[in-house]
């Protein structure tokens, strides 16, 4: 089967890394995971990749602390992501480069976006750190930047839930799922799939998103053959 999408911007929250253990990083989660990745890779898509940090910090714990440092602390939480799933995909016999955006030459490439691109050409797997390098945006946003930056054909959003529904479905057994959805519905109706700045920025962009459910990893394989699964959210 051919696949629907060549070029995917995946993002990966930190907390699914976690596994069971809610904190940490959970090799017996990440491997599946990696390996999904690289059936995809082996299937000829390019595939970059932005995790988030929440398995480390979440910004919202860190109580009175000033936001700028707390984004800070977040941003080195996604790098240490960054650079285990690196791993683990080297593991399972993929080359990968890592790119932050806040320099540190000593662990990882500096966000370059003509050298990232060139990478996914060469078949690299590339892992984006470091969130868009900025406080006060989230690593949905970043995953929405960079996927426009390289010219994705969609952003892959990687959940504990099997797609957008109208209310949290772990909080009411009657919510109801979206097959697919508008940006502007997501905005209106405060869907919770992504903040408004990355749904804005999928919107102005044309970027597609779609959301599923990574405990299952073959998803993401189903994801980018083009398979019925998750919630598509629609740029109108």
């Amino acid at each position: 089967m051919e696949l629907k999408y060549k070029r995917v911007l995946l993002k990966l929250s930190g907390e699914a890394l976690a596994g069971e253990r809610k904190f940490g990083l959970d090799f017996e989660v990440i491997t599946p995971i990696c390996r999904a990745i690289k059936e995809c890779h082996d299937l000829g898509a390019e595939i970059a990749i932005v995790v988030g940090g929440g398995n480390f910090w979440l910004g919202r714990s860190s109580g009175a602390m000033d936001r700028t440092r707390a984004d800070h602390i977040g941003m080195l939480g996604t790098t240490m992501n960054a650079l285990a799933v690196a791993d683990a995909l080297e593991e399972v016999g993929v080359d990968v480069r890592v790119q932050t955006a806040i320099a540190m030459q000593q662990v990882a490439e500096p966000y370059i976006r003509n050298r990232a691109v060139r990478h996914l050409e060469k078949g690299r797997v590339v892992i984006f750190g470091c969130g868009t390098g900025n406080p006060f945006f989230s690593t949905d946003t970043a995953a929405s930047l960079r996927a426009a930056e390289i010219e994705a054909d969609i952003v892959l959003k990687a959940t504990m839930v099997d797609g957008i529904y109208d209310k949290d479905p772990h909080k009411y057994p009657d919510a109801v799922k979206y097959d697919s959805v508008t940006v502007s519905e997501v905005l209106s109706k405060g869907l919770a799939v992504m903040d408004s700045t990355a749904a804005a920025m999928c919107r102005d962009n044309k970027l597609p998103m779609l959301a599923f459910d990574l405990s299952e990893p073959k998803n993401i394989v189903a994801a980018v053959k083009g398979e019925q699964i998750g919630t598509i959210v629609i740029p109108e």
